[in-house]
């Protein structure tokens, strides 16, 4: 770690520690329940589904004059903190107006939003907070929790966020600084912001790396292994690898998440335009750019629904609104419109059952899928997300689909298989914030319990990753075969619990790339990558490199690392035949700033 941040120490090994009552609520009634079509005949065909309605008890609503605000937050709080792989999800949901003196303690599947239009229509005097108690201090498996715009002012000018994997920072105004670290600089494996204003200083500390996409800072701190900027006002300068730090002036291109926000007695979502070369936050200058959709253009779904309902919706013209819960699918979630929305709140989870894939999207213009997660069952599937057929071709780059804040598991909450979890068919595909995961702990765990070979695979031209975090395959983590791709900021570890050499032997290569090129591709980019081994069940296996690419004038990579976590395996190469082999048991990366 740099001298820049004296009161941190740095992880001994920077890795992941391998271990293995409802929320009481008033319904929140958001608008009338309105039908979105003229009632057809009731003798010849069902009535049409209304839109709008009931968001469920486990989204609670507050608004200022709200009694025992803070004592509600602990409660979930009690039950959430620790409940990694638990069925319990909550959207915590703050009306217009200022809010004294509560600390938001954030556990798992907990999300905490405001519901203005801007994020300083609704201001915490006090804290969101993400600690690591519950694990002694390690937060490298803070997963799975969300805050989004809302203003803080801190209660003692910093707030604390301390978070790892598939845990965004979207839309927020932090009056103060931003500390990414546990209580005593313990353990920290990385995240995201977007689109936010932290007005003091950003200290990750600990946190080995970080992704920060259109947004504004006072100043950063320091840097562990990989810190990305894109689109950064208050970035510090590239320097990689040391410090490390990848800076990008903009993002070229990007649309902000979906929201739900309050007009009114209205409840509506937000729908933020597409930007391209992007810097700074959407929100800085009045009302953001974007159209907005009445609720009663969505079927509210509850868990329970089946499938074939939430079908019915799309097929009627509704936009899906995934309350927090469980939802089993015994047929995929089929997207064919152009421009439909499908947000979940509170970690709703989708379980494909059967084996069958739970979304598919057509290869049409627009459709925003956000803010859910896909769990594999224990029958495997194919795929678990698709987004545009194979084979797809249109032209999307005038209204691309965007794939936010959607997450992908398999195993750790019980038995889970997949082939391949996510497939982008889809031209122009904006995919901003990732986790895709095959558990390296929890239940259902063994390198064929929960067997998945390919994370993601890119097979449609133009597609632009931003914030892509892969982990554990058994194959390929990321395979990229489509044409143009973009990829800013990558996260891995290769699986820990590969038995030996010969099982993950790719022929002739010892071990599959995390991030594999195909070599037919003639025009690709990366900024800010990184893959890490642990190899803890056979520490003597030996990884070729963790990236492969043709080698060609128009395939290009920039700041690259690969880390061997303790000697537990290790690294001959960073890419194809380049870079330094990783040494022995120090855990420091091995880089190459640019290639070829």
């Amino acid at each position: 770690m740099p001298a820049s941040s004296p009161h941190s120490r740095p992880p001994s090994i920077g890795r992941r520690t391998l271990l293995g009552a409802a929320a009481a609520a008033t319904p929140a009634v958001l608008g009338v329940a309105t039908p979105s079509a003229a009632a057809p005949s009731a003798r010849k065909k069902p009535r049409a589904l209304p839109g709008g309605g009931d968001l469920g008890p486990n989204v609670l609503v507050f608004d200022p004059s709200t009694p025992g605000i803070q004592a509600r937050l602990d409660e979930v709080f009690r039950q959430q903190e620790s409940a990694q792989f638990g069925t319990g999800r909550y959207a915590l949901l703050f009306k217009p107006g200022t809010y004294n003196g509560l600390n938001a303690q954030l556990g798992f599947y907990t999300s905490i939003m405001g519901l203005g239009l801007s994020p300083d229509d609704t201001t915490i005097n006090g804290d969101v907070t993400v600690d690591a108690g519950w694990f002694n201090g390690n937060a490298t498996q803070n997963f799975w929790r969300s805050a989004e715009n809302l203003a803080l002012v801190p209660a003692n000018g910093t707030n604390r966020w301390a978070v790892a994997q598939a845990a965004p920072f979207r839309r927020m105004h932090v009056r103060g600084g931003l500390n990414l670290s546990p209580t005593g600089y313990g353990w920290a494996s990385g995240g995201y912001i977007a689109d936010s204003r932290i007005d003091g200083q950003v200290g990750p500390y600990s946190q080995q790396q970080w992704y920060t996409r259109d947004s504004a800072i006072g100043s950063w701190l320091n840097g562990v292994w990989n810190m990305v900027f894109s689109g950064v006002e208050g970035a510090p300068a590239q320097s990689f690898p040391n410090p490390p730090y990848t800076t990008l002036d903009t993002t070229a291109v990007s649309r902000e998440k979906p929201f739900l926000y309050v007009q009114g007695s209205e409840y509506r979502v937000f729908l933020p335009e597409k930007r391209t070369n992007a810097r700074g936050v959407t929100w800085g200058n009045g009302t953001p750019r974007g159209t907005s959709l009445p609720l009663s253009q969505f079927y509210v779904a509850r868990p329970g629904v089946s499938a074939a309902t939430l079908n019915e919706a799309l097929a009627q013209g509704l936009h899906l609104l995934l309350t927090p819960g469980i939802y089993h699918v015994d047929r995929p979630i089929q997207v064919d419109r152009p421009d439909t929305v499908v947000l979940g709140l509170g970690y709703a989870t989708l379980i494909p059952d059967n084996g069958v894939t739970a979304v598919k999207v057509a290869d049409v213009d627009g459709v925003r899928l956000a803010g859910f997660l896909v769990d594999a069952g224990p029958v495997n599937s194919a795929t678990l997300l698709e987004i545009g057929p194979q084979g797809a071709s249109r032209d999307h780059s005038a209204n691309p689909t965007t794939v936010q804040d959607v997450f992908v598991r398999i195993g750790g909450a019980g038995a889970g298989k997949a082939t391949t979890s996510m497939v982008i068919n889809s031209r122009h595909t904006v995919v901003d914030h990732t986790w895709v995961w095959r558990a390296d702990h929890g239940e259902g765990v063994g390198w064929e319990t929960n067997r998945a070979d390919y994370g993601v695979v890119v097979n449609g031209d133009d597609v632009l990753a931003t914030g892509l975090f892969v982990e554990h395959f058994n194959k390929y983590d990321v395979q990229w075969n489509g044409e143009r791709g973009r990829t800013v900021f990558f996260q891995n570890e290769k699986a820990y619990d590969a038995p030996n050499q010969a099982a993950i032997q790719n022929g002739s290569m010892k071990g599959y790339a995390a991030y594999k090129v195909g070599d037919g591709v003639t025009s690709h980019e990366g900024w800010g990558l990184g893959s890490y081994c642990y190899y803890n069940v056979d520490t003597t296996i030996v990884q070729h490199h963790g990236f492969a690419a043709p080698v060609r004038p128009g395939v290009r990579f920039h700041n690259l690392l690969v880390v061997s976590l303790g000697g537990n395996g290790q690294y001959e190469c960073v890419i194809n035949d380049t870079g330094a082999p990783t040494s022995g048991t120090s855990t420091v990366p091995s880089t190459v700033v640019s290639y070829p």
